[in-house]
């Protein structure tokens, strides 16, 4: 049985991204670096990763594409041990509420549990969050629910819309700004629908640009302005569109200097071919072997541009 990748993982006090792994009943992780060599090649067909920590019962096939790794019955399985799920109403864990912002005008309402810190956060790319409240799950959950119906604020944002603005983000004050501005109207919402089990958290900007690697990009594109830290280590390619794998094949390869990673990307320097992002969830599944030795950086496998533009087909 050979090592299963189970995606990045942003494990709560660590300075970046690790990658985790599975055999059998066994895990690990790897820990990644900005700067460094990164690479893999895909063999043999991609199976269903499973679901809660267990593996399909069927080894079932799954696309190539899927951002889920997951066959129907596993994925149903998951699913319904989400917290998004509600199926647990007497959960007696305390929940946090958030708020966080991926770019320009989209800023979400979210939940996490209290014990994971802010781990939730790095797994959607959230670029700068701040704390809203903490309290019982179906008081958490009734705060998203008026956030949504009295400020219009949506519980979810296309990943895609994320992916598309990272390299060019306002500066540090611009985006701690847009949250500030929105937890101000949230707290004005006490006594007006807010939940009276929710005890309300002070506002706190937290920014992850520097440990996703996006502070150089960030920094070029406006100025650091106040309170900005600059950054030590690679910078982002800019020269050239971005470009996205859209699938992994057998046999194919990705392999790069690894420059920048946010929620389950990581951003790949791929020379040549310029800045490609390889979204972890897709090689879930796949049995993987070192690619990319001595340097050698490029991508054989069908690519998207970011924002926009077709897909290559097949291998190039």
């Amino acid at each position: 049985m050979d090592w299963q990748c189970t995606g990045l993982r942003w494990p709560e006090g660590s300075d970046g991204p690790a990658l985790g792994w599975r055999k059998g009943a066994r895990t690990r992780v790897s820990v990644l670096a900005y700067g460094t060599e990164f690479g893999f090649r895909t063999s043999g067909e991609r199976r269903c990763s499973g679901a809660r920590g267990n593996a399909c019962p069927l080894g079932a096939v799954v696309p190539a594409g899927s951002t889920g790794g997951r066959c129907p019955e596993c994925g149903r399985l998951d699913r319904a041990h989400s917290v998004a799920a509600d199926t647990i109403p007497d959960d007696p864990r305390t929940y946090r509420v958030y708020l966080a912002w991926f770019g320009p005008g989209m800023v979400k309402v979210g939940i996490t549990g209290e014990e994971r810190g802010a781990a939730r956060l790095r797994e959607q790319g959230a670029v700068v969050f701040s704390w809203l409240g903490r309290g019982p799950l179906m008081a958490a959950r009734r705060a998203e629910e008026v956030l949504r119906a009295a400020l219009g604020v949506p519980d979810r944002i296309p990943y895609a819309r994320k992916r598309e603005v990272r390299a060019a983000l306002p500066d540090p004050v611009e985006r701690a700004g847009e949250v500030a501005e929105l937890y101000g109207k949230a707290a004005a919402l006490e006594g007006g629908g807010w939940p009276e089990a929710l005890e309300r958290l002070p506002f706190a900007a937290v920014d992850h640009a520097e440990v996703f690697g996006l502070g150089e990009a960030a920094s070029r594109t406006k100025g650091a302005g106040p309170g900005a830290t600059a950054r030590s280590g690679p910078a982002i390619p800019r020269s050239g569109p971005v470009r996205a794998v859209a699938g992994l094949v057998d046999g194919g390869a990705v392999a790069g200097r690894l420059v920048a990673a946010a929620g389950p990307d990581l951003h790949l320097d791929a020379g040549p071919q310029g800045l490609v992002i390889v979204d972890t969830r897709m090689m879930t599944g796949w049995t993987l072997t070192a690619a990319g030795a001595g340097g050698a950086a490029g991508v054989s496998v069908p690519t998207v541009v970011v924002g926009g533009g077709a897909a290559q087909d097949g291998l190039f």
